[in-house]
């Protein structure tokens, strides 16, 4: 079988997001075939998400939208503008509060994979646009980021023809 490759990226300060981070990589890694790389936002390179079958995405909310970190990303991803077009994508947030602007910090990830062609994972149960949590992840945010890098992990592998 060949491998599918995941990239989780992600930009924290609190390391909220990147608990949530990890837990995305460890259900990715689950997938019979998936190989993850985790990476932080200032530390991926264009190539990365060139190589990668899937991309899931996590940042904090900073006004209801991605970081600076990310949004840097995505800005200089023009440069590979159709070339991402067909991977999977996912997006995972983390908040100081309810009603702080996760959602919309999703959609602005989803937006950016939207723009690249990308398929993107969603959910049809709670969380529809991807995880998010208040603060710290708990258990419960921990297992809904497990299941987004396995559901993420497994949508790559069908866009491959696995």
């Amino acid at each position: 079988m060949h491998e599918t490759r995941i990239l989780v990226i992600y930009d924290s300060y609190t390391g909220n997001t990147e608990r949530l981070a990890k837990a995305v990589a460890q259900g990715a890694a689950a997938v019979t075939g998936a190989t993850v790389w985790l990476k932080k936002a200032d530390k991926v390179r264009l190539r990365d998400l060139l190589a990668a079958d899937g991309v899931i995405v996590g940042s904090p909310a900073y006004y209801g939208l991605m970081t600076a970190r990310l949004k840097r990303l995505f800005d200089s991803s023009v440069k590979l503008h159709g070339k991402l077009a067909g991977k999977a994508g996912a997006a995972f947030a983390t908040a100081g509060g309810t009603a702080t602007g996760a959602e919309t910090t999703l959609l602005s990830i989803l937006t950016a994979m939207l723009v690249h062609g990308m398929v993107v994972q969603g959910r049809s149960g709670d969380k529809h646009f991807g995880p998010a949590c208040v603060g710290r992840p708990n258990a419960a945010a921990l297992k809904l980021g497990r299941e987004l890098g396995r559901r993420t992990a497994l949508l790559a592998q069908r866009l491959k023809g696995k």
